[in-house]
Protein backbone atom coordinates (compact mmCIF):
# COMPACT_ATOMS: atom_id res chain seq x y z
CA UNK A 1 0.00 0.00 0.00
CA UNK A 2 1.52 3.31 -1.04
CA UNK A 3 1.48 6.23 1.40
CA UNK A 4 -0.12 8.43 -1.24
CA UNK A 5 -2.98 6.01 -1.88
CA UNK A 6 -4.73 7.07 1.32
CA UNK A 7 -3.24 10.53 1.84
CA UNK A 8 -6.72 11.99 2.46
CA UNK A 9 -6.98 9.90 5.63
CA UNK A 10 -4.05 11.73 7.23
CA UNK A 11 -6.16 14.87 7.62
CA UNK A 12 -9.46 13.26 8.63
CA UNK A 13 -11.07 13.97 11.95
CA UNK A 14 -11.67 11.02 14.27
CA UNK A 15 -15.41 11.19 13.68
CA UNK A 16 -15.11 11.24 9.90
CA UNK A 17 -12.58 8.39 9.85
CA UNK A 18 -14.74 6.30 12.19
CA UNK A 19 -17.87 6.90 10.13
CA UNK A 20 -16.13 5.81 6.93
CA UNK A 21 -14.65 2.80 8.70
CA UNK A 22 -18.14 1.77 9.85
CA UNK A 23 -19.40 2.09 6.27
CA UNK A 24 -16.56 -0.10 5.00
CA UNK A 25 -17.21 -2.75 7.64
CA UNK A 26 -20.87 -2.82 6.60
CA UNK A 27 -19.95 -3.30 2.95
CA UNK A 28 -17.49 -6.08 3.76
CA UNK A 29 -19.94 -7.84 6.07
CA UNK A 30 -22.65 -7.77 3.40
CA UNK A 31 -20.47 -9.86 1.11
CA UNK A 32 -21.77 -7.98 -1.93
CA UNK A 33 -18.46 -6.45 -3.06
CA UNK A 34 -16.35 -8.31 -5.63
CA UNK A 35 -13.03 -9.69 -4.41
CA UNK A 36 -10.85 -6.88 -5.79
CA UNK A 37 -13.12 -4.24 -4.28
CA UNK A 38 -13.20 -6.11 -0.97
CA UNK A 39 -9.42 -6.11 -0.82
CA UNK A 40 -9.26 -2.37 -1.58
CA UNK A 41 -11.94 -1.70 1.05
CA UNK A 42 -10.06 -3.78 3.60
CA UNK A 43 -6.82 -1.88 2.93
CA UNK A 44 -8.58 1.47 3.28
CA UNK A 45 -10.24 0.22 6.44
CA UNK A 46 -6.85 -0.65 7.91
CA UNK A 47 -5.59 2.85 7.14
CA UNK A 48 -8.70 4.39 8.73
CA UNK A 49 -8.28 2.19 11.80
CA UNK A 50 -4.67 3.33 12.16
CA UNK A 51 -5.79 6.98 11.89
CA UNK A 52 -8.42 6.51 14.59
CA UNK A 53 -5.91 4.79 16.88
CA UNK A 54 -3.37 7.59 16.38
CA UNK A 55 -5.94 10.28 17.13
CA UNK A 56 -7.07 8.45 20.26
CA UNK A 57 -3.48 8.13 21.45
CA UNK A 58 -2.92 11.87 20.87
CA UNK A 59 -6.05 12.69 22.85
CA UNK A 60 -5.01 10.37 25.66
CA UNK A 61 -1.62 12.06 25.91
CA UNK A 62 -3.27 15.49 26.20
CA UNK A 63 -5.53 14.47 29.05
CA UNK A 64 -4.35 15.69 32.40
CA UNK A 65 -5.24 14.31 35.76
CA UNK A 66 -5.97 16.52 38.73
CA UNK A 67 -3.53 16.26 41.62
CA UNK A 68 -4.85 16.43 45.14
CA UNK A 69 -3.22 17.45 48.42
CA UNK A 70 -5.24 16.87 51.54
CA UNK A 71 -8.29 16.13 49.42
CA UNK A 72 -8.12 19.51 47.66
CA UNK A 73 -7.16 20.04 44.00
CA UNK A 74 -3.74 21.72 43.76
CA UNK A 75 -2.89 21.39 40.08
CA UNK A 76 -2.61 19.03 37.18
CA UNK A 77 -0.01 16.68 35.78
CA UNK A 78 0.20 14.69 32.56
CA UNK A 79 -1.77 11.48 32.48
CA UNK A 80 0.46 8.45 32.98
CA UNK A 81 0.01 6.62 29.65
CA UNK A 82 1.40 3.31 30.89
Amino acid sequence: MADTAFSDIKTMSFELALKELETIVGKLESGQAPLAESIALYERGEALKARCEALLKEAEMRIEKITLKGGQPVGTEPLDTQ
